[in-house]
């Protein structure tokens, strides 16, 4: 989609949420989304899924084939939920590698780290998905949980991943997609856009920050079409796993 600047350039536009906005200005909004709900980011992850983002992180560590010696990248890794559990698995050997493009979340994630006593196999860095500081074929695992659907170009943030894994590296997508039941759509859809807002204004002061948390996720393609763009940026058996009726999907992928 295109909009014409005062210049009469065409200048691309695209989707924040419902809103259509243009792409400069995207990356802007999605950051001062994070940097309004991080100080509250757990508590809300705990209230809004009702502890179960807890058993989807967990069953991404468990599909994820991380061992011992491992270099692991966790991109959109917020406040770090899925670095610890990998940095325990990597051991002294291994790496970890805590990224995000929100310096907000990041400090969150730093700090919840250190208070867990993860040091010795950890890197933090502020990295954008779309162009990642990192040299080609360096990762055996990448992860991205809950963070795809607010990256403006996902042909491109594929793209990286793909070239920074190393031959026979996996990439796990965790993310928001489509309920698999027209009655679990509905009901999904009532708690999104009714209970999310006000619990948003309640706990961090902001409810369109979780307005558009709710639109976002409604913009976000489907199981299959992301396992197409995945397969599109050259990985291989491809799968995706519906959890919790496919309110939320895992997505894997491997690097030929």
């Amino acid at each position: 989609m295109t909009t014409s600047s005062n210049s009469g350039t065409p200048e691309t536009t695209t989707h924040f949420g419902y809103k259509t906005v243009k792409e400069s200005e995207k990356e802007k909004l999605v950051a001062e989304v994070f940097h309004s709900v991080a100080a509250k980011y757990d508590l809300m992850n705990d209230l809004m899924s009702f502890g179960v983002h807890r058993v989807w992180k967990k069953y991404t560590v468990e599909l994820s084939g991380v061992r011992r010696g491992h270099s692991v990248l966790d991109i959109a890794g917020g406040s770090g939920d899925l670095t610890y559990a990998f940095s325990k698995r990597v051991g002294d050997q291994g790496r970890v590698v805590l990224a995000d493009i929100n310096d907000s979340m990041l400090k969150v994630g730093r700090d919840k780290l250190a208070d867990r006593g993860v040091s010795g196999n950890l890197e933090v860095v502020q990295a954008n998905a779309e162009h990642l500081p990192f040299a080609d074929n360096e990762f055996d695992v990448i992860t991205m949980a809950f963070g795809l659907r607010n990256v403006t170009h996902k042909e491109q943030a594929l793209a990286e991943f793909y070239r920074v894994l190393k031959p026979g590296g996996r990439l796990l997508v965790l993310e928001f997609s489509k309920p698999k039941f027209e009655f679990l759509s509905k009901a999904y859809d009532l708690y999104s856009f009714t209970a999310l807002p006000v619990m948003g204004k309640l706990v961090t002061n902001d409810s369109e920050s979780y307005r558009y948390l709710a639109e976002s996720i409604r913009k976000h393609p489907d199981q299959e079409t992301l396992k197409g763009m995945m397969q599109t940026a050259g990985f291989r058996q491809t799968t995706y796993h519906n959890l919790t009726g496919g309110i939320v999907a895992l997505h894997r992928g491997t690097k030929a």
